[in-house]
């Protein structure tokens, strides 16, 4: 990882940090600073023109207007965030400790919702050791992508993760970026959902509606998310501790079942295409992230080292979610590889998905429910975090959309988030094994434009951040939307295997095809967007 200096938010030295920040946002660079690559238009402290055109609409428009009172109203109340998409200052940037970039991501990954994925690795066919070493190796690659994006938060003086793609796909392809950076969060938060619904179902002795769970915790993750990043960052600092210790007690008590002699139901290349649609189900879970993640690193310093950032994110990532995705290859190895020598659990997923395989692995039968109820909560840590940086990005569609305040539209994302879990709780494996892998073709498109947009195009000149929100000095964003589309279609369309199409590469595994999407994907993106970008540069200087 590189740790040079892009644009205004030259290294910031401590000794200095006063005058420096004053400096940047004056428009009068330190001396010091003569050198190093420093944009030409420095951060000024007046608000962007993005801002004034949303604070215009809120008090004009009589609706927007009542928004923007019930707003302050909740935060002079109860204190919940109101600073929406808007750039963070140097001076005004809180940070927390540098060590939750570790632990909030424990929260987000380490919970009941991940348990899903791990189980397709026996659903595949694939033994129990083949699985942990799809998991170790898809999540490790996933969570670099996830990593590398996250460092652009500090580097970026403020803007969030979205924002920042506008240095790359402009102002108008960025926000094909929200809509899809939206989708994403909710497929996952509605894997949760299900879950969840499953579980208290189970505990309900099968007596309560899945979708009445799935309402009770869409409510409750909605609720703490319209507080902000500073409650986030707290909540997401230590509600993982509860989900890890029931998670330990769930192999504890399982772990005796585990048969990992059990082979391969495939060989040959029907067992490549098993591992390589599995590889490409763990990277996409974990790479998943990447389009939020500066989100809740923009408070950090401008200063903040970009290794720290990086290493801790991957492990941060990598260690829970391998954690929790080995487990859930265990309960698959129980429940469908030994479905023989446990016929009670393999009939209890069967019969009543994941919920009741839990239910029946924790015992005696009251500490299980106990132990269930306690694990719903779990999946509030991944919940919270969609439905904030949902928020922000449809925020970032345009300027109506900045007027109505973020909580307003973190609403909106939780009520769709129940209604599709409604409809989909009797089909998680299908969501999980279709929608994940689904993710990957676009999360390593939009990893490897912002990668060689930083690394390559921007190493010396950096940002000039007084245009962040001004359409006509961004790039046109056209090199960046033909590489995504290119990688998707081309690449995605072609190597993608589902249960509803086989593209024509994946079908030359056999069987139900090997899913190779996201390896052509990156690596069209690749050949696609460095040339394009070039041609696009010299044609419009910027």
């Amino acid at each position: 990882m590189s740790d040079f200096v892009h644009g205004p938010q030259a290294d910031v030295r401590k000794s200095h940090d006063a005058k420096r920040s004053h400096d940047l946002e004056s428009g009068s660079p330190d001396p010091e600073l003569k050198g190093e690559h420093v944009a030409a238009d420095m951060v000024q402290a007046d608000d962007s023109d993005e801002v004034i055109r949303a604070q215009e609409l809120r008090s004009q428009k009589g609706f927007l207007r009542k928004m923007r009172r019930g707003e302050e109203w909740l935060d002079e109340k109860m204190g919940i965030e109101t600073q929406g998409v808007d750039r963070i200052h140097e001076e005004d940037k809180k940070p927390p400790s540098i060590l939750n970039v570790f632990f909030m991501w424990w929260s987000v990954t380490c919970h009941v919702g991940t348990l899903p994925i791990g189980v397709l690795g026996p659903e595949f066919g694939l033994s129990l050791n083949q699985s942990i070493a799809g998991i170790v190796v898809g999540t490790v690659l996933g969570a670099m992508c996830t990593a590398y994006c996250g460092t652009l938060g500090p580097k970026q003086l403020g803007l969030r993760a979205i924002a920042t793609s506008r240095y790359s796909f402009g102002f108008y392809g960025a926000k094909l970026c929200s809509v899809l950076n939206v989708i994403i969060g909710g497929g996952f938060a509605v894997v949760n959902v299900v879950v969840v619904g499953q579980i208290l179902a189970a505990v309900s002795n099968y007596t309560m509606s899945i979708a009445v769970g799935c309402v009770i915790i869409a409510i409750i993750g909605y609720v703490i998310s319209v507080f902000g990043f500073a409650i986030i960052h707290t909540y997401e600092k230590y509600s993982w501790i509860m989900a890890f210790i029931l998670l330990l007690i769930l192999i504890g008590q399982v772990g005796g079942k585990v048969d990992a002699g059990i082979p391969a139901e495939d060989t040959g290349l029907s067992y490549s295409g098993s591992m390589l649609s599995f590889i490409a189900l763990c990277f996409s879970s974990s790479s998943g992230w990447c389009s939020i993640a500066a989100d809740y690193y923009c408070n950090y310093p401008a200063d903040t080292k970009s290794w720290k950032i990086f290493f801790l994110t991957v492990f941060g990532i990598s260690l829970p979610t391998v954690f929790v995705t080995s487990i859930g290859a265990c309960l698959g190895n129980i429940a469908l590889s030994g479905a023989d020598a446990n016929p009670d659990l393999a009939l209890a997923y069967v019969d009543h998905g994941l919920g009741g395989l839990l239910r029946e692995c924790f015992h005696p039968m009251g500490f299980s429910k106990f132990c269930l109820v306690l694990l719903v909560f779990s999946v509030l840590g991944n919940n919270v975090a969609v439905n904030y940086s949902s928020g922000l990005s449809l925020q970032l569609l345009g300027h109506y959309f900045h007027a109505v305040p973020r909580f307003v539209w973190s609403f909106v994302n939780a009520l769709v988030i129940a209604v599709l879990a409604i409809a989909g709780r009797q089909h998680l494996s299908t969501i999980v094994s279709n929608f994940v892998s689904l993710l990957g073709y676009w999360t390593i498109s939009f990893t490897f434009i912002l990668l060689v947009e930083d690394q390559w195009f921007r190493r010396r000149e950096g940002y000039n951040l007084n245009v962040w929100d001004v359409p006509g000095q961004l790039p046109w964003g056209l090199a960046a939307v033909v590489a995504l589309l290119a990688g998707y279609l081309a690449g995605g369309v072609t190597g993608m295997a589902q249960t509803w199409y086989i593209g024509p590469i994946a079908a030359k595994f056999g069987g139900f095809g090997g899913d190779v999407g996201i390896y052509l994907s990156g690596v069209i993106t690749l050949i696609v967007y460095p040339p394009a970008r070039w041609y696009e540069r010299k044609m419009t200087g910027r």
